[in-house]
């Protein structure tokens, strides 16, 4: 696969996942907007912004910003081809019925409304552009419920149906919407978190990168409103 001349927006690019699949498409060739916190972060994760990596450190929570940052990321490289949102985040422990409004806003703002701020400001160019590519980052638990999680699960739920929504969307647009559901991904925070957990059989952010550059390319041109399993090795 190559994305040479191509244009790649990921959100998250200072966590672990997100800085794997920014360097992961710089690899092949691709022009990179990353976003994050700050641009201290973004340098100590990915180095020092070039001729071909544009940092982007915004509050994605913030309408505003995402769009002036995707406005500059277009006058840069004139086209944004393919977007990865990756940000997002994890929390569990209360019972549905004892879970505080914190943590429910805290679970949708990290997974939902970060990523509905980047289609929001995305979209309309790809649209005017002709196409484009747009992967999600959902979660296999998110396909069942369970204890302690719901919060989680039902804001992980909800970037599933908006995938497939806006997959059923944009499809005539030339827009191809998908996620990827990972099981656990063995990061040094859920190794330090589960030290006595098999670690060998959690997703190595390098396999979980692996499947969302397949998405964004050309033969995944078919692929509408998937969401991808990437799970652990048996």
């Amino acid at each position: 696969m190559t994305f040479s001349n191509s244009t790649v927006l990921v959100t998250g690019a200072t966590g672990n996942l997100g800085r794997v699949v920014a360097n992961a498409f710089a690899e092949v060739g691709a022009n990179l907007v990353v976003v994050g916190r700050s641009r201290d972060s973004l340098e100590r994760a990915l180095g020092a912004a070039n001729e071909r990596r544009l940092f982007a450190p915004i509050d994605l929570l913030d309408q505003t910003q995402v769009s002036v940052a995707v406005k500059q990321a277009i006058e840069r490289f004139k086209r944004i081809d393919v977007l990865c949102n990756i940000a997002g985040g994890f929390r569990m422990g209360e019972p549905v019925h004892e879970t505080p409004d914190a943590t429910w806003n805290f679970l949708f703002d990290i997974n939902v409304r970060t990523l509905l701020n980047t289609v929001r400001a995305v979209v309309p160019h790809m649209i005017e552009r002709g196409g484009g590519k747009i992967i999600n980052v959902g979660a296999y638990a998110a396909l069942k419920g369970a204890a302690q999680m719901g919060t989680y699960t039902a804001a992980k739920s909800a970037v599933i149906r908006l995938t497939e929504s806006m997959a059923a969307e944009l499809r005539e647009k030339n827009i191809n919407v998908n996620c990827v559901l990972p099981t656990i991904i063995d990061t040094p925070e859920n190794r330090a978190a589960m030290p006595n957990a098999k670690s060998s059989r959690w997703v190595a952010p390098e396999d979980l990168a692996n499947a969302i550059l397949f998405l964004a390319s050309s033969e995944a041109r078919a692929i509408h409103g998937a969401a991808l399993p990437v799970t652990a090795l048996s």
